[in-house]
């Protein structure tokens, strides 16, 4: 490691001293990664493993971005697990079957607490660190049930979480904001909206009724943990189009890119003149390179299926709480929202064909 980055890297986790901080940094030194190319796969990856890094490292080797100093975009959600979230899962299913495809359907079932924000690859630990400070500062005040109540209007569905412990949860947030700020030096919006967990959002109005018919039957009172999670982007192609490659491809030209199924491929519908009918350009997520590809060996999905969800912290009381859904679509006064951001993508799959 270069004497500067060694500095920085001492500089940053100082602020953690008397801990014990399990490095992954350490052992991609070892294999001969510079420091910030390693720090850049780790938070890439989740920093998860130091397999899956120095995987990604031998994937990226002729990434032209490799060396650029672009930091990942971050943002905390509060996650169902366990039943609710089959439920949940079984409603997007269902209400996508059955109505057509909205704006929901483009990210899992979450609540928003942070919205995204940016974090240098060299304090990507702090995060971590702010998590469960935060965390730990509200593990005494947080409500043993988290009432979900169903709001429904022409635009939207979803789950609006009850005052009081909406208030603490908000609570958590700026916490997290606030040790974010001063451990990593980010700058984090917490949520001051009503907390909410979309279930749908900008259907057709005839539609209205068999959502609201499917979302009753998710059960009230029906108990779950929630954990608060981080997840980032590559802040590069957040208005991008998302492709998934479904077949495999070698590549007969020079720009062109290799495919393999499974992959992102992160287009720009805006520049596409160079390219040929049935083919486009995009940015390989597996290997950072870019080049052409025909269209029709892919298809579209969400852009939230790029994102990485980071390792947690401690897997600790902080960091779970239980919840309850009523419904009360009939008896609020309160009919509208404000809708998670949210990017819409879709497409047709053709048969596979090959460049003039």
């Amino acid at each position: 490691m270069a004497a500067g980055e060694t500095q920085l890297y001492a500089k940053v986790f100082n602020k953690l001293r008397g801990r014990s901080v399990p490095s992954l940094l350490e052992p991609l030194l070892g294999m001969g990664f510079p420091a910030h190319t390693a720090l850049k796969a780790l938070a890439a990856t989740g920093r998860k493993t130091v397999e899956e890094a120095s995987d990604w490292l031998h994937s990226h080797c002729n990434d032209p971005s490799l060396d650029d100093p672009i930091p990942q975009e971050y943002a905390l959600f509060l996650c169902p697990t366990g039943s609710l979230l089959e439920k949940l899962q079984e409603f997007w299913r269902e209400s996508k079957r059955q109505c057509a495809k909205n704006r929901a359907h483009e990210v899992f079932p979450h609540i928003t607490l942070c919205d995204f924000f940016t974090c240098e690859d060299q304090k990507v630990e702090c995060l971590y660190e702010a998590l469960k400070r935060a965390g730990d500062r509200v593990l005494g005040t947080f409500p043993a049930a988290v009432p979900l109540v169903l709001h429904s209007s022409i635009s939207y569905l979803g789950f609006f979480v009850s005052d009081g412990p909406a208030d603490i949860i908000r609570e958590f947030a700026v916490m997290f904001a606030s040790e974010a700020s001063s451990l990593a030096d980010c700058t984090v919006k917490p949520c001051t909206k009503q907390l909410h967990l979309t279930l749908a959002h900008k259907f057709y109005p005839h539609h209205q009724r068999t959502l609201e018919q499917l979302a009753r039957a998710i059960p009230p009172g029906h108990s779950c943990q929630w954990t608060a999670a981080l997840y980032s982007r590559d802040m590069r192609f957040v208005h991008y189009q998302t492709l998934r490659v479904l077949y495999q491809y070698n590549p007969q030209n020079v720009d062109e890119l290799m495919l393999s199924p499974g992959d992102h491929i992160f287009v720009d519908p805006t520049q596409q003149e160079e390219a040929s009918e049935g083919w486009v350009i995009g940015t390989s997520q597996r290997t950072g390179c870019r080049g052409f590809l025909p269209e029709n060996y892919t298809e579209r999905v969400s852009e939230c299926d790029t994102w990485v969800k980071h390792r947690p912290r401690q897997r600790g009381r902080a960091f779970w709480w239980c919840a309850t859904v009523r419904d009360w679509t009939k008896s609020s006064g309160s009919r509208g929202c404000s809708s998670v951001p949210l990017w819409t993508v879709g497409g047709v799959l053709a048969e596979p064909r090959h460049r003039n």
